[in-house]
């Protein structure tokens, strides 16, 4: 950083020091901010981040004795003066030349080290070495190379067919930031995706991480999920279950199915589909169509007369004479 730059920052008011405090008071506070700041117990907070290298910066120039002399000096000399480089319009000296000379062999310092960091605050944070920044970068980086970024989090809500078949939807981050993402098919309800290289931006040019994105799926009005099957509940008429019948069964991607109702089908007996369930890298499932006996809710005199005049003609049994000698009863 170049000094120039130290007229507008009060990097004791950062740190929150006073101006004669010594090295000692100065590295305590410093461990102290910088432990509560760590972009390690902040992950993904921009701000945190951002006030750990507002915090580190303040402290590699104060920790500096030789830096901290030229700071101390120039605040005091050039309070609220601004300067501008060689060559600038206007014909103003450069700041070089206003204090060419006064410090550091007629240079100013461009930039700021930060040294010893790992050293202050060794083994506060991960692996016993702390992370420093990469002035190349400008952000901070981990011990042996750029950071890889925070993963991110996400929840989405699809409607039944799109998780079935898969879709590439739009996804607001936070921060504003929109990223498409390519949903596989057959994913479930409540089923977590990680998506590589979705996630927040690496502070200092490494990789970034991943979006661990959550999915709802909305209920569809009449299939449920069942594994890579689907289910669907098919009503029957009482003389369909008892006299068999040809019979139509929907289907979730096309035309309805044909399927045989054999005499005597009782109510809750599964008809399978196969291949019409979910498909899947893993595999295809089966539509499992699932018989009920629909009762009739009104019946006009004759029908009730046939009906009984059937019930009479039934051999004498009672369908819960099983159930009840199983009960103990």
């Amino acid at each position: 950083m170049a000094s120039q730059d130290w007229f507008d920052k009060d990097f004791y008011a950062v740190l929150g020091a006073k101006k004669d405090v010594s090295d000692a008071e100065l590295k305590k506070i410093y461990r102290k901010l910088a432990r509560q700041f760590h972009p390690d117990s902040n992950s993904g907070d921009a701000k945190a981040e951002a006030r750990f290298k507002e915090i580190s910066e303040a402290y590699s120039v104060l920790s500096d004795t030789e830096q901290r002399s030229e700071y101390d000096q120039m605040r005091a000399m050039g309070s609220g003066a601004r300067f501008t480089a060689p060559g600038a319009a206007g014909g103003n000296a450069g700041f070089e030349d206003v204090f060419g000379g006064l410090f550091t062999g007629g240079r100013t310092r461009q930039s700021y080290s930060t040294g010893g960091f790992d050293d202050l605050l060794g083994g506060m944070f991960g692996g016993g070495r702390s992370a420093g920044f990469g002035t190349a970068s400008g952000g901070y980086q981990g011990f042996g190379g750029p950071t890889r970024g925070p993963d991110a989090t996400a929840n989405t809500t699809l409607d039944f067919l799109t998780a079935i078949r898969g879709e590439t939807v739009s996804l607001q981050m936070q921060g504003g930031r929109e990223t498409k993402v390519k949903i596989p098919a057959g994913v479930a309800d409540g089923q977590k995706i990680r998506l590589k290289g979705k996630g927040a931006p690496s502070p200092d040019g490494g990789e970034p991480g991943d979006l661990v994105l959550t999915v709802a799926v909305r209920k569809h009005p009449i299939f449920e999920r069942d594994g890579l099957n689907l289910r669907v509940d098919v009503p029957i008429t009482f003389a369909e279950a008892a006299l068999g019948a040809a019979i139509e069964v929907p289907t979730l991607d096309g035309a309805p199915v044909k399927l045989r109702v054999a005499a005597g089908t009782p109510s809750g007996r599964v008809l399978r589909v196969k291949g019409r369930g979910v498909s899947t890298p893993k595999g295809t499932g089966d539509l499992l169509a699932e018989v009920v006996v629909s009762v009739p809710s009104h019946l006009t005199p004759a029908a009730k007369e046939a009906l009984e005049a059937f019930t009479a003609l039934l051999p004498d049994e009672n369908p819960r004479d099983d159930l009840l000698s199983r009960s103990g009863r």
